[in-house]
């Protein structure tokens, strides 16, 4: 019979979900300053093979002429992203809940059988768990992630004050390029996290708001899907 199971703690989802309109908002206001200057392109040979980004996205997405209006967002924004990342880190350690969450020795081979499996190239499913071995990597690598940007944006803000840092990340324009890197990454991890998200179902949806799922003992899933045919 179909059971209740607790599955992501309160905490976890308040900050889970701030964390929605706090990034959308990060990332618009991180376009808007980047739109004054924007270098970085994908050049082979003297020749532009991408650029990031073009001058008809900032058309369309109604980003010219905002750089003021995008530090201001930016510079507060930034703030409660990280009292925001701090409070998710601190209870992930004061619960005990980083163990479930961090990669352990066995994590790079079920990672990869996870990503088979994923691929329709392996018919075992991956260990159940909470968290499967991919998953630890990539949230474990939003952690880092989340932590590079906030001292790659502290560098790029207080160049003076923070000298030490600026020069410790390569300079200036290194510690800029490392950011726009982090942010690349963490836009990534959104559009495959979202994918992830529509393809595990409303079961795994409704765990993130309510704190629960609906776990099916395996005999009942059998039973569902009918005896194997002849």
């Amino acid at each position: 019979m179909p059971r209740l199971a607790a599955k992501h703690p309160l905490p976890i989802r308040i900050s889970h979900w701030l964390n929605v309109p706090v990034m959308a908002v990060m990332i618009w206001s991180g376009l808007l300053i980047y739109w004054a200057y924007d270098p970085y392109m994908i050049e082979i040979g003297g020749v532009v093979l991408f650029k990031f980004f073009p001058d008809w996205f900032y058309r369309t997405m109604d980003l010219e002429s905002g750089l003021a209006e995008g530090m201001a967002f930016h510079f507060t924004f930034a703030w409660l992203l990280t009292l925001n990342g701090m409070f998710y880190v601190g209870y992930l350690v004061w619960s005990g809940e980083w163990r479930m969450l961090v990669p352990m020795r066995r994590s790079f081979r079920e990672a990869w059988h996870v990503v088979l499996h994923d691929l329709k190239l392996r018919k075992e499913p991956p260990p159940p768990a909470k968290f499967n071995a991919a998953q630890r990597f990539a949230y474990t690598g939003v952690i880092l992630k989340g932590a590079g940007t906030v001292i790659t944006g502290l560098a790029i803000m207080k160049p003076t004050q923070l000298a030490w840092l600026t020069a410790l990340l390569g300079g200036y324009q290194m510690a800029r390029l490392w950011h726009f890197a982090l942010m690349i990454g963490f836009c990534m991890f959104i559009v495959v996290h979202l994918a992830q998200v529509a393809k595990a179902g409303w079961n795994n949806f409704r765990a993130m708001i309510a704190g629960f799922e609906i776990v099916t003992p395996p005999k009942e899933k059998a039973d569902a899907v009918g005896p194997p045919s002849r």
